[in-house]
């Protein structure tokens, strides 16, 4: 039997801190069942996107780069904020280019997640770059460091099993692809 959860009503915003890439604040919340006050933690980001980069060898398109919130290297797909006003195909062509030097012959748009919605507010939209072709070496961003590795779409199940890439967004991408391959994408 499914029983209906009511909305709880936001009673008061707190304090906003803006740390650039995302914004935290406390905010005061109703329980709808007792009415008493609950205070929550509400980080505000952009959307993000993540590209699975495809080369016309069939070889993944990967970056290598620092985390500061597990203080070490990830293998990770190409990521990135879509802008304010921005279409996240957009971005997604954006940060392959930017990131790595790569441009896709066609975008694929595979879903969109939302990254923890206990706390964020924000979307990762996930897209399938095919037939991606190095045009430069790639332009970083302030702040960027990052290493472009290429691997053969047959290592992909054993770089997550054997904990090469661990980063959820990016086990979530490979899942999205996966669905649509197998022709579960709505029609």
């Amino acid at each position: 039997m499914s029983q209906t959860v009511k909305p709880w009503p936001r009673l008061r915003q707190g304090l906003q801190h803006d740390y650039r890439v995302l914004k935290v604040r406390e905010d005061i919340w109703a329980d709808p069942r007792t009415n008493l006050e609950h205070s929550r933690v509400r980080v505000d980001c952009a959307d993000w996107v993540n590209v699975i980069a495809v080369t016309a060898k069939d070889e993944l398109v990967f970056v290598r780069q620092f985390r500061f919130g597990i203080g070490a290297n990830t293998l990770e797909v190409v990521g990135g904020m879509v802008d304010p006003g921005e279409d996240p195909a957009a971005a997604a062509a954006r940060e392959l280019e930017e990131e790595t030097g790569y441009v896709h012959g066609r975008l694929v748009p595979l879903g969109a997640v939302h990254p923890n919605p206990a706390v964020q507010d924000n979307r990762c939209h996930t897209f399938l770059a095919l037939d991606c072709v190095k045009a430069h070496d790639g332009r970083l961003d302030e702040g960027e460091d990052i290493a472009v590795e290429l691997y053969p779409r047959t290592e992909l199940p054993r770089l997550i099993l054997e904990g090469h890439i661990t980063h959820a967004l990016v086990v979530v991408a490979f899942f999205l692809e996966r669905l649509h391959s197998e022709g579960g994408a709505a029609k």
